[in-house]
């Protein structure tokens, strides 16, 4: 055999391999080093190729995708800087538990540390942020493909097996780096594999059941990717708990009617007032996932301190930043659902709760009416929707669908970076939940954020899309206003609002984009309802940071105000 048909043989037994273990998506970062291994993915018909030219946003893309179809997605690129713009996603994806195969390409053995051109330490490049690393050994005589799938096989399952996250194969090639089209790989020795499956043990399970029996609980829901199933409402049905639903939980979409007044989807809000907080202690509390976005709740519960507080989640690491959680069980929230419970009564302290959330709306609904600021007009925003996907970035956006977002039996189903809360990278992950959930979809974000990743814009010219970018210009940090910072003028507006007066309608000219500039709330409700030309529309909608923060600021007042009335 050939050099090439070495090659040949090689890359496409990687192709064959990663196939054979779920993945069927690839998105490739064109470079020479990485050619017969994109190649290989082009020729591969069980595979979809998406392409992005920068490998950060590729990444984030990659991301998007993984997360909304909830399998491991494989990320190649070539050797050198480019397997680095890897990185801000790999720590996203491996905090947020997102499985990604990143598949980087790298120069031989002898033209390591010698020099060469585009040539880095590849070995182990993400260090701790990814679960497995490996270096395959060089496509040359005596292909040992076994070891190769073997190898493979590993590196996904490592992925996808709880908690999910990012692995790395380094895979160094030598040139010449063109591959035989024509030849036809012969079946590779692939291995089968049966996943581990989670089940409460009986101890937890008569705990839990001990629990259960009392009236002041609460199911605190964090991030749920993917659509909640039936047995969860039959579950929350019998256990006539209020549950407090973060935004990304999914568990304010597709609401059925029966459940409506169980889920508490303005908690946010109701637990800025001191008078509710004193009322609405609870004895026990079942967090299932990651902590909410939500402040005021992690505030309320590291105060009350409940005589149980029980964390589900798979991993063996415990996410209890404020040292509360009681009781740490290990498995999957599908094994939560499945616990046969008898229906119960509805409870007094459920009421409660359903009555304060009632007023919230009520006071919501007046204040949208009457103020024009950002967070109303996210109401706006959010009201106008109908059976989609939403990605939201990070700092103001992710709080504005906390407080806006309001619970129905729409299918809207919403998306964040939440992993490590970083404000890069969201454009692309929002065209990579478009391309894998293939319907309309959004993305609520902010103008530094859309900054930090404007040129992921270029996925548009390169793969079929369906976003509408609706981009809250205050000119600045706006999340900043909020916090200490935002009482110290000294230095506040170079160090935290940075403002950079920019806009947009030429960013979208330049990717071919429809534009719309919105001032109002009519404004915006009309650049929604008439839809677009183009596969990308960007809605620029201008506001004030010091506006925005006094209308926030009264809407709590009002509602506290409702509260300490009841």
């Amino acid at each position: 055999m050939t050099n090439r048909e070495y090659l040949t043989e090689y890359v496409t037994a990687f192709t064959a391999a990663v196939t054979q273990q779920g993945i069927r998506e690839v998105v490739i970062s064109p470079g020479s080093r990485s050619t017969p291994l994109a190649y290989a993915c082009m020729q591969e018909e069980q595979l979809t190729v998406y392409r992005q030219i920068d490998e950060r946003s590729a990444a984030y893309f990659a991301l998007g995708l993984a997360k909304a179809t909830d399998r491991p997605v494989m990320l190649l690129c070539t050797s050198g800087t480019a397997a680095v713009n890897y990185f801000p996603a790999i720590v996203e994806a491996f905090y947020a538990r997102v499985p990604l195969l990143v598949v980087t390409a790298d120069r031989p053995h002898e033209l390591r540390e010698v020099g060469a051109p585009q040539a880095i330490n590849q070995i182990e490049l993400y260090g701790k942020h990814v679960k497995w690393s490996t270096d395959l050994p060089l496509p040359e005589t005596d292909n040992r493909l076994g070891f190769l799938v073997r190898h493979l096989t590993r590196a996904i399952g490592t992925a996808i097996t709880a908690p999910a996250g990012p692995v790395h194969v380094n895979v160094p090639l030598r040139e010449p780096l063109l591959i035989d089209f024509e030849s036809k790989t012969e079946d590779i020795s692939a291995v089968s594999r049966f996943a581990a499956e989670s089940a409460l043990s009986e101890p937890a399970r008569l705990f839990l059941n001990e629990v259960f029996q009392e009236e002041r609980g609460l199911l605190v829901l964090g991030e749920q990717t993917g659509e909640l199933p039936e047995v969860f409402w039959d579950f929350i049905r019998k256990l006539q708990w209020p549950v407090l639903a973060d935004p990304l939980s999914n568990a304010r979409s597709k609401v059925p009617v029966d459940c409506q007044r169980l889920i508490v989807d303005a908690y946010d809000a109701l637990l800025k007032s001191n008078e509710f907080k004193e009322k609405i202690k609870p004895e026990a509390v079942i967090r299932v996932g990651p902590q909410p976005v939500s402040k005021p709740l992690l505030l309320w519960l590291n105060a009350v301190r409940p005589a149980w507080y029980i964390a589900i989640d798979e991993s063996p690491m415990l996410r209890d930043p404020q040292s509360i959680v009681t009781h740490h069980i290990q498995t999957a929230s599908s094994a939560l659902w499945g616990l046969p419970l008898k229906k119960r009564k509805e409870t007094d302290y459920a009421s409660r709760w359903q009555k304060a959330t009632e007023i919230y709306w009520e006071t919501a609904a007046q204040h949208a009416e009457e103020v024009t600021d950002e967070g109303t007009l996210a109401y706006t925003f959010f009201e106008e929707l109908s059976d989609c996907d939403v990605v939201i970035g990070s700092s103001m956006p992710i709080r504005d669908a906390d407080t806006f977002f309001e619970k129905s039996g729409r299918d809207v189903r919403l998306y964040a970076n939440r992993g490590t809360n970083g404000i890069d990278g969201v454009v692309s992950t929002a065209f990579g939940v478009q391309a894998a959930n293939k319907r309309p979809a959004y993305l609520l974000i902010g103008d530094l954020s859309f900054l930090h990743d404007m040129n992921g814009l270029i996925a548009s010219k390169l793969q079929a899309t369906d976003l509408t970018i609706v981009i809250m210009n205050n000119n600045g940090g706006g999340i900043f206003s909020y916090l200490p910072q935002g009482r110290e003028e000294r230095y506040y507006e170079e160090l935290f609002g940075t403002p950079t007066d920019v806009t947009f309608r030429d960013a979208a000219s330049m990717y071919g984009a429809d534009y719309a500039e919105v001032r109002s709330k009519e404004e915006l409700k009309a650049a929604l309802r008439n839809g677009k030309q183009a596969s990308v529309k960007l809605i620029e909608v201008f506001t004030d940071r010091a506006q925005n923060t006094a209308a926030h600021r009264k809407l709590w007042s009002r509602v506290n105000e409702r509260l300490s009335a009841e």
